[in-house]
């Protein structure tokens, strides 16, 4: 917080570690989202821990998860100044879809690196909720790397936050200990690619425009009425 770094939980149980096989199918199923009451509930918990120690941003892949959460949020449950993230696991891909996770509570969405520049214009053109895209991104997500469309990018996103992961690199999630090293140097390399888009941008002279530092509040975004 000091240092201006936003801290983002992923909540869970998430379909990828539960007992269910459906993800592993070749349709994969219902994907990452919460199966059952249980999951929802973990979701929730997990959500409602990291807030009391000072986590002010959660991330989310599953729309019933995103929906309680904005709820609790909306009841005081959680406190108001905490952001709901939507993980690029379920990126919406069409301004329709975009738009109801929007309403659904989401502060800001991570929509696939495939998306082209026209699909990034019809989305800003029914929602104003910010955009997070890889501009690298993980094997796992499709190892795109769009580093020289990166002000387009931008003219096009914005508010859009630049998200660097790394292609041909191990994965680190779940992490614990025994991948601390390689997560470390995974962790200095993002920095090191986020410096290249920053001088890049220089270059082609739109590096004026970039929110402060630590700024993380959307603004007023639409919303589904919240029962009472």
């Amino acid at each position: 917080g000091e240092r201006g770094i936003e801290l983002c939980l992923f909540t869970g149980p998430r379909g990828t570690w539960d007992t269910g096989g459906s993800v592993r199918t070749d349709s994969r199923g219902a994907g990452l989202r919460a199966r059952g009451h249980d999951a929802v509930a973990g979701c929730v918990e997990d959500a409602v821990r990291a807030t009391e120690l000072g986590v002010k941003c959660l991330l989310v892949a599953d729309e019933g998860v995103l929906w309680t959460l904005h709820r609790a949020r909306t009841a005081g449950l959680l406190p108001a100044d905490t952001t709901l993230k939507v993980s690029a696991l379920i990126g919406p891909v069409n301004p329709a879809s975009y738009a109801v996770y929007e309403h659904l509570g989401a502060d800001s969405l991570n929509v696939p690196s495939d998306l082209t520049l026209p699909h990034l214009t019809e989305i800003r053109r029914v929602s104003a909720a910010p955009m997070d895209m890889y501009i690298e991104a993980p094997d796992d997500l499709g190892g795109y790397v769009r580093m020289y469309e990166v002000a387009e990018l931008i003219r096009r996103g914005a508010p859009l936050y630049l998200k660097f992961g790394l292609s041909r690199a191990p994965g680190i999630y779940p992490y614990g200990h025994q991948l601390r090293e390689v997560t470390l140097a995974s962790a200095r390399e993002r920095v090191r690619r986020g410096r290249l888009a920053l001088d890049l941008l220089q270059r082609h002279g739109v590096d004026g425009e970039m929110a402060p530092l630590g700024s993380r509040l959307p603004g007023a975004l639409r919303r589904f009425d919240t029962p009472a």
